[in-house]
């Protein structure tokens, strides 16, 4: 069954695409030759674009037509990226899916894919310069109000006292200067001071875990949350905090509803993620690439830096809503996140 959650993630998407006529085929998946795309995805360390991105991605694209899905990781090296990119224009793509690891350095991906008529789609974080034709995204302004939100509503109603360490994403990543200013607009205006803050590097757990474990020394007592601009950086601030014998554990928020940290949230540890409709995001990516392979030219009511965009929505999970949202969404069981470390939490919690 489809939830009304996923139903309003499909509407938001339905509201904003508009196809208009052929303008000449690069090809025709329907027929008997085989449609070349390529899905460049930036990172492995990130559960979400292995287990989720890539194979919903592919799934709708191979229902669409006689389609080969040129699938590359570049784990997180920027020059691996680039030297993937050039090889599916060498294999002769019709379309080009980007995630870029370097928002700012991708350009010269894009210029290239221009320069061969190869359209290009801005997967998940937008790309600074050369034409894109289209832009498939989430609202990372947003996402970051609701984490400061989360966090702040949280505070005061626990009653907390003392500030915040804020653990930003990379700084790379053009996605994270939204959830940053998102995070900001909400706890400035707050009672709740940043004590300190820091763009992580690669989006590394291990580099998160690292300088949270020098901000416990600096403001032992101090602080009582911990804004994570996603649940690899969350992992990564709560190993620190227990390896310090910090308890009890501050408010820490993450993002991408990955598995490990909704058991983080079941047991206590975490206190909230972000979910968002990443089969959704995938499966209208690859509806674009479709009609891009097709010759057609594709356009939406909603525009950034004159790219036709599509901006989906997330929503905050805690323990009160996860049965809500990823589980009835389909894109986790039971079994999945209740794993036997995890069978009392969870009964607990009322997630059977």
């Amino acid at each position: 069954m489809t939830s009304n959650l996923t139903r309003l993630f499909i509407l938001a998407g339905a509201a904003t695409l508009a196809l208009t006529g052929c303008t000449g085929k690069l090809g025709d998946p329907g027929a008997g030759s085989t449609i070349k795309v390529a899905l460049l995805l930036p990172e492995s360390k990130t559960a979400r674009y292995e287990s989720f991105d890539r194979p919903f991605f592919e799934q709708k694209l191979e229902s669409l037509g006689n389609y080969e899905v040129l699938y590359s990781n570049a784990d997180q090296d920027a020059a691996k990226q680039q030297t993937q990119a050039e090889a599916a224009l060498v294999s002769g793509v019709a379309v080009l899916v980007l995630d870029p690891v370097d928002s700012a350095a991708s350009a010269s991906i894009v210029t290239a894919a221009n320069a061969q008529g190869v359209p290009v789609i801005a997967y998940d974080r937008f790309i600074e310069g050369g034409k894109l034709d289209y832009y498939v995204s989430f609202d990372n302004e947003k996402i970051g109000r609701l984490q400061g939100e989360a966090i702040v509503a949280k505070l005061e109603e626990d009653g907390a006292t003392g500030g915040i360490l804020m653990l930003n994403g990379s700084p790379t990543d053009a996605n994270a200067d939204g959830f940053k200013s998102g995070a900001h607009s909400e706890i400035d205006a707050s009672d709740f001071p940043v004590l300190a803050e820091f763009d992580t590097p690669d989006w590394s757990p291990d580099k998160a875990q690292e300088w949270v474990a020098g901000q416990i020394t600096q403001y032992d007592g101090q602080f009582s949350a911990i804004y994570a601009a996603n649940d690899g950086t969350a992992g990564g601030a709560i190993a620190a905090l227990k390896a310090a014998n910090v308890f009890p554990l501050p408010v820490v928020t993450g993002q991408d509803a990955e598995v490990s940290a909704l058991q983080r949230i079941i047991a206590g540890d975490q206190y909230a993620t972000i979910y968002k409709a990443m089969k959704q995001q995938a499966e209208f990516a690859a509806t674009i690439a479709d009609q891009l392979a097709r010759g057609e030219t594709v356009t939406s009511d909603l525009e950034v830096e004159g790219t036709p965009t599509m901006l989906l929505d997330g929503v905050i999970v805690t323990v009160d809503n996860i049965m809500e949202t990823v589980i009835a969404d389909g894109i986790y069981t039971v079994d999945e996140i209740c794993t036997p470390a995890y069978v009392a939490d969870c009964t607990a919690a009322g997630i059977k």
